[in-house]
């Protein structure tokens, strides 16, 4: 079967279907090389304005989608697991013929990367990735994975969110998310009501199952999958995903990979040193 082309009446943003029937919400701004961002738990792809309005600026054709369950995208009962996420993103791939794609994910949507590029990303579909504050290769505590964090930690977020949502979307980003917590660091009120707005979109039911999603799935075997070059970016004061736990893992897995830290950067560090971040992603994508 041909793959469809990009329709010449592009509107700038649309839904998939997928084959379950969930609507997954996109939005596809520009021409040129795609770039397709994943946004994290349990935001939209809103979370990712400062890249796509840069890059499309810079001449890209820029993409992001609601993760189901998140933001626009049907609030879909089953599904919201990781396999399902990556072949979410393979249907929206095809419906939109993406080949010589760049690939960004953040947090849980860097998960969803290492997924996606490994599974699906073959055929010229993929021409490179970055992870940003990424949850790979797992977050979990286990006897293979002894500096992950304690279940516990995980089981007191589902215990937070279902006694109160809306007030844990209110103390994750005005707290550790952004690093306003620390000594010295001004909380912009505007990021912390967009976070809060962007996560109370989504389905309760759907953020609470992509926490096990996020948590507990081992991405190590397809870190070494991924053939495309990878960029690994990190801030060494991200107090959500800890490096230590996680890129510092990553990074050696990959065949083509790069690490770059940031001292003093938090998890949501492209919200809030964008142009820093932009810079760096721009010389990446330019790179040979």
């Amino acid at each position: 079967m041909s793959e469809p082309s990009i329709p010449a009446d592009r509107t700038g943003d649309g839904y998939v279907v997928t084959r379950d029937g969930t609507k997954i919400f996109y939005k596809d701004w520009g021409s040129g090389q795609p770039i397709v961002f994943h946004h994290g738990w349990p935001l939209s792809a809103d979370d990712w304005d400062a890249q796509m309005l840069f890059f499309l600026a810079q001449g890209y054709r820029v993409i992001a989608h609601d993760r189901r369950g998140h933001g626009r995208s049907s609030q879909s009962y089953t599904g919201n697991e990781m396999d399902t996420y990556a072949a979410d993103v393979a249907e929206l791939a095809l419906k939109l013929n993406l080949k010589d794609a760049i690939h960004i994910g953040h947090s849980t949507g860097g998960g969803e990367v290492a997924r996606y590029v490994a599974q699906y990303g073959g055929g010229g579909r993929v021409a490179k990735a970055v992870l940003i504050g990424a949850v790979p290769p797992v977050m979990v505590k286990s006897e293979k994975n002894p500096g992950g964090l304690p279940i516990e930690v995980f089981d007191g977020f589902r215990k937070t969110l279902a006694a109160n949502r809306a007030q844990f979307f209110r103390d994750v980003p005005a707290g550790p998310f952004y690093g306003f917590n620390r000594p010295g660091v001004e909380t912009i009120p505007g990021v912390v009501d967009n976070w809060w707005r962007q996560g109370m979109m989504g389905s309760a039911k759907a953020h609470y199952d992509c926490i096990k999603a996020f948590s507990e799935t081992d991405f190590t075997e397809d870190l070494k999958k991924i053939e495309v070059p990878t960029l690994v970016l990190h801030g060494e004061d991200d107090q959500i995903v800890p490096i230590g736990a996680s890129a510092r893992l990553s990074a050696p897995l990959l065949r083509k990979g790069t690490l770059k830290t940031y001292p003093g950067l938090p998890h949501g560090m492209a919200t809030t040193h964008a142009d820093q971040i932009n810079a760096d992603l721009l010389a990446f994508v330019k790179s040979p």
